[in-house]
């Protein structure tokens, strides 16, 4: 059996790597948003930003053994299936189910935030976050294999 997703990803000698990946990935994404909704995700973003400069990069690292935890049947059935396709493949191919299982662990941690401005942005852009999430699969994968298999 293949290790957990966790284990792999957030021991000590890969955690560091991953989480610095992982920020560059949420960046990369806020970064390629267009449109109206676009603008709203780069203010939004910029918006928690500016309550503390660190909020993104620990926010990552308090939710990424729960968003691991979601990711982890997806990563079984990959890694059991033996394709040559790669992980962002079969987040794809599963998009809708995916995004409502990452998108479980950031309601969760909204709802019991004690930051009532994290909680006003997150509110805001909760209607197209799962819009979002979809759009950002390919890179997701790609990171959690890239981490994963190396």
């Amino acid at each position: 059996m293949v290790a957990a997703l966790s284990e792999s990803l957030l021991d000590d000698a890969k955690r560091p790597a991953f989480l610095a990946d992982a920020v560059e990935v949420l960046d990369a994404e806020v970064s390629d948003k267009g449109g109206a909704s676009g603008l709203a995700v780069k203010g939004g973003y910029a918006a928690v930003k500016k309550i503390g400069p660190s909020i993104v990069p620990d926010a990552l690292e308090s939710l990424a053994p729960r968003l691991l935890a979601q990711l982890e049947p997806y990563w079984q059935e990959y890694t059991a299936s033996g394709s040559t396709a790669g992980f962002a493949d079969l987040l794809v191919a599963k998009s809708d189910e995916v995004a409502e299982a990452l998108l479980k662990v950031t309601d969760e941690r909204a709802e019991s935030s004690t930051r009532p401005a994290l909680q006003k942005v997150y509110s805001s852009l909760r209607s197209s976050a799962k819009k979002n999430v979809v759009e950002a699969l390919p890179r997701v994968g790609a990171l959690v294999q890239r981490h994963a298999t190396a």
